[in-house]
């Protein structure tokens, strides 16, 4: 149902809360994304500071492979008048790739990977180079630095400390929760829109109950500044509910990974090359190969080109990876040839489901289903783990980093016991020992 309110809409009580924050609190600042809700947010902020004689502050934290359209409107947002302090931060934060299972996550601006990064740093951010926190250790998480910041904002600014965070409560069910229960949250004069993060730090939310379709009104009735790339996936195809922005590799944001490479090709280029997965991501965004949607192959192909097709997708950023797959692909289909005198042509497109469930039939749906869904010990084609299989795990692991972590999560028991047991050292793996495990 629409939020009802007596005598003041979703504009007007978001506006009367700012009205309150400023009034209470001797320090508040924004987090803003470059996003369409903290946009707002921040813009209706600069309004009621105007009107109160404040000023504020705005922390923007930059993940580097970003849309350059979204630094593009934070370039903008930096010009509001009463902003005190715009904290623009480029450091190297460990981000969820949900587009990958074996690089779970990836760090931008990521010194080792300079060559690679999406674009230059940018002019007067907060870098490596300049940080004014000794607390900040590289490669930390994204969350762990928004509290440390609040913390350490709140030392060194007076009195009560406020950060406005720009969230709806019908975006997800955790926004939801993070509102609606209050009773397992300690709230700033009980206002059910307030989160106390530490002592005399409080989160706030002032468009919490706001649907996407007054963000818009909003913009359209206020003449706000909006970020330009919002305009475009409208316009290739996506809803007003449907779009995402953030760090593109996120468990939510990847359902939209495929627009990345349509709306700013220059940009989709290099986000190629920067991220493991990225072109599986965009190819497989919506279907089980990354656990979403169920998928269904492409009407053109048979199962047997889908397998292959899949093959290649993964050989784009995994040659290694692929040529393991294809090696247990090969073995399966042998041992039919062999013991069932199935001979590789005559391998049928599908079989009864309930046959291929239990591993009693051939079919190259089989195939294709064990490829999408990363099984690297091809348990689905009845493969078990064997040394060979640990020893190549061990290789890709010191090859390359992040290409699996102890925090990946999997309901594979033996790639579980992989991870609790491995040390994850590349140090100590010698060149000639990363050789024989080829």
């Amino acid at each position: 149902m629409p939020k009802i309110y007596t005598e003041q809409n979703v504009l007007e009580a978001a506006l009367e809360r700012l009205r309150f924050i400023f009034s209470q609190f001797d320090s508040v600042y924004f987090s803003v994304s470059g996003g369409k809700d903290s946009s707002v947010m921040v813009q209706l902020a600069e309004r009621i500071a105007a009107e109160m004689h404040r000023t504020y502050d705005v922390l923007y934290i930059d993940f580097e492979a970003q849309y350059a359209r979204t630094i593009a409107h934070v370039e903008e947002l930096k010009t509001l008048a009463h902003i005190g302090t715009f904290y623009h931060v480029a450091l190297p934060m460990a981000l969820r790739n949900a587009v990958s299972m074996l690089q779970p996550k990836w760090i931008c601006w990521e010194e080792a990977s300079k060559p690679l990064w999406v674009r230059p740093l940018p002019e007067n951010a907060i870098t490596m180079a300049n940080c004014p926190w000794d607390w900040f250790q590289p490669g930390e998480e994204f969350e762990e630095f928004i509290v440390q910041f609040a913390q350490w904002y709140h030392q060194t600014h007076p009195g009560k400390t406020a950060c406005g965070v720009g969230i709806r409560a019908d975006e997800s069910l955790n926004r939801f929760q993070t509102i609606a229960f209050y009773n397992r949250k300690q709230e700033y004069a009980e206002k059910h829109w307030t989160t106390r993060i530490a002592s005399d730090v409080y989160n706030f939310y002032p468009l919490y109950d706001w649907r996407v379709e007054d963000i818009w009104g909003a913009v359209s009735q206020l003449n706000l500044m909006s970020n330009e790339i919002y305009e475009l996936m409208y316009k290739n195809g996506l809803s007003i509910h449907q779009q995402r922005l953030c760090q593109p590799y996120g468990d939510d944001q990847r359902n939209g990974l495929d627009q990345f490479r349509a709306l700013e090709p220059e940009t989709w280029e290099k986000v190629l090359n920067r991220v493991q997965g990225v072109n599986f991501g965009c190819i497989y965004c919506r279907t089980t190969a990354l656990g979403n949607i169920k998928s269904s192959k492409p009407d053109s192909m048979t199962w047997e080109q889908y397998a292959v097709f899949l093959l290649e997708s993964i050989g784009l950023y995994n040659r290694e990876l692929m040529l393991h797959y294809y090696g247990k692909i090969r073995k399966f289909l042998q041992w039919y040839e062999k013991q069932e005198g199935i001979s590789v042509a005559e391998v049928p497109q599908e079989a009864d489901k309930k046959l291929e469930q239990q591993k009693k039939a051939v079919s190259w749906r089989r195939v294709a289903r064990a490829i999408e869904k990363n099984d690297f010990y091809m348990k689905r084609l009845s493969f078990s783990q064997t040394k060979t299989d640990q020893r190549k795990l061990e290789n890709f692991v010191h090859s390359w980093s992040n290409f699996l972590s102890k925090d990946t999560e999997t309901d594979d028991r033996d790639l579980r016991r992989f991870l609790e047991r491995c040390e994850f050292d590349a140090e100590n793996t010698s060149e000639s020992e990363k050789s024989k495990l080829l």
